[in-house]
């Protein structure tokens, strides 16, 4: 669809919203931007977009008239397609695209999409990394943070991509291509917004959905939901394993990680040579390495790049060692999976910081993977009953409740034993007390400064 002079509705005014605004203003469209908080300060976007230029700005309510003018809206991916908003427009059959499927309609090049419930941004950052030691323009950009559209306009032929794609930014897409698909895996999670692991599942998918027999998806062979995607996709598929041996892909053999193809084992790390913790990060290390393969690095270079890897902010993050305890901040971990991969990467005796927002998945798995691990349970936030309860249901009694973060750390820190670690791995979103987990897990280290005072 060429955009210009068009009427494209943009539904949001987060940062992805606003990314999109840009491009749509440098592909000519005229561009009604839509917010329905009525209070949201509009006027800190001035100086990033051009006002003067076909734009046009509502806040709390949208004229339904203008919306028989409307060629395309742009959705922002924290907005539900459930949304009632969303629905008018989609009785008028206006198509829907997100800020994702905008910006591959304009940019060029070669795409990495990785998605997976956990160890995305870890994945995706790894692979940014080995793939800049063998090509000039490497991107790496998405639900990483750094919105597609800002990056798409600036991609050429000889591009690389590397996309960290969320399951929100999946209900979105339409002809989204990447050139090799990453699932990583698929746990429970989103179910408030996607109601059933059936519909998250098939969302997971849809990153692979327009891939062909010339392109690759590497995937999890230990996830089930991976596993069944793989037997029905259209593509080449590469599987990885931590628990047993594969005739075809990477696997985890004691502590190296070889590469099995065509009867030829290879060797390519031993994981005691990396810088990250935990049998999850071999797994997202595996999906790098086949990435790398894959784009024809050489693997010395791959291994340079893994090896000096040392990981990203909040997850499984080093903050401080003070008398003897350490601190870590994980607040990426905003689902039980991946505070369970969390828990399970400590090396000591814990005392875990959890709870936050209620997303409607349960807490079972979690209080079943401490297994010793766990000395004392430090709860917040609107889940602290909800996990309380499931924790007494499995035995474990050893468990406080505090009104915020701040006490959770002061708590924590009492209590510590020389040798323990204290792990803020929160198992739920920060929705509710913090903006987002960056702002969650900042606030977590300024706490554990304050310690030292």
């Amino acid at each position: 669809m060429n955009l210009k002079g068009k009427q494209v509705l943009v539904f949001g005014a987060a940062r992805s919203g606003i990314s999109a605004v840009k491009l749509l203003q440098k592909s000519e469209a005229a561009v009604l931007l839509y917010e329905e908080r009525k209070d949201f300060d509009i006027t800190n976007f001035y100086g990033k977009i051009d006002t003067e230029k076909n734009f046009r700005a509502y806040l709390g309510d949208f004229p339904s008239y203008l919306l028989d003018e409307i060629d395309l809206m742009i959705i922002s991916p924290g907005i539900t397609l459930e949304h009632p908003f969303v629905k008018k427009v989609q009785e008028r059959k206006i198509p829907i695209w997100g800020e994702l499927e905008l910006a591959y309609r304009y940019a060029k090049g070669k795409i990495i999409g990785i998605t997976g419930t956990n160890g995305k941004t870890t994945t995706t950052s790894l692979t940014g990394e080995v793939i800049k030691t063998y090509y000039n323009e490497v991107f790496v950009a998405g639900n990483i943070g750094n919105p597609y559209s800002d990056i798409a306009p600036d991609t050429t032929d000889k591009s690389v991509t590397v996309l960290e794609v969320s399951s929100f930014q999946l209900e979105t897409v339409h002809e989204f291509h990447p050139h090799i698909s990453v699932i990583l895996n698929i746990t429970p999670d989103h179910l408030d917004r996607h109601h059933t692991m059936e519909n998250y599942v098939s969302l997971k998918a849809n990153i692979a959905k327009n891939q062909d027999k010339n392109d690759l998806c590497i995937l999890n062979y230990e996830d089930e939901y991976t596993r069944e995607i793989g037997s029905r996709i259209k593509t080449q598929v590469l599987y990885f394993s931590s628990e047993r041996k594969l005739k075809k892909g990477l696997y985890l053999d004691g502590d190296d990680i070889v590469y099995c193809k065509n009867g030829y084992i290879e060797k390519i790390i031993n994981v005691n040579e990396l810088k990250i913790l935990g049998k999850h990060n071999y797994e997202n290390v595996m999906a790098c390495l086949g990435i790398g393969l894959a784009m024809g690095v050489p693997v010395e270079l791959i291994k340079k790049a893994v090896t000096s890897f040392t990981g990203v902010e909040h997850r499984i993050e080093y903050v401080d060692t003070i008398n003897g305890v350490k601190y870590y901040n994980d607040s990426k971990a905003t689902n039980p999976d991946a505070a369970i991969k969390a828990v399970k990467a400590m090396k000591s005796s814990t005392i875990l910081i959890a709870g936050g927002y209620d997303k409607g998945v349960d807490f079972d798995s979690l209080i079943q993977s401490f297994e010793g691990r766990i000395k004392t349970l430090v709860l917040l936030g609107q889940t602290a009953k909800k996990i309380a309860d499931t924790a007494v249901k499995y035995g474990f009694s050893d468990i406080i409740t505090v009104k915020d973060l701040k006490e959770a750390v002061s708590v924590s820190a009492k209590i510590a034993k020389y040798g323990d670690a204290v792990l803020l791995s929160p198992a739920c979103a920060s929705w509710g007390m913090f903006d987002n987990f960056e702002q969650r897990g900042t606030m977590f280290k300024e706490y554990v400064k304050e310690l030292r005072k």
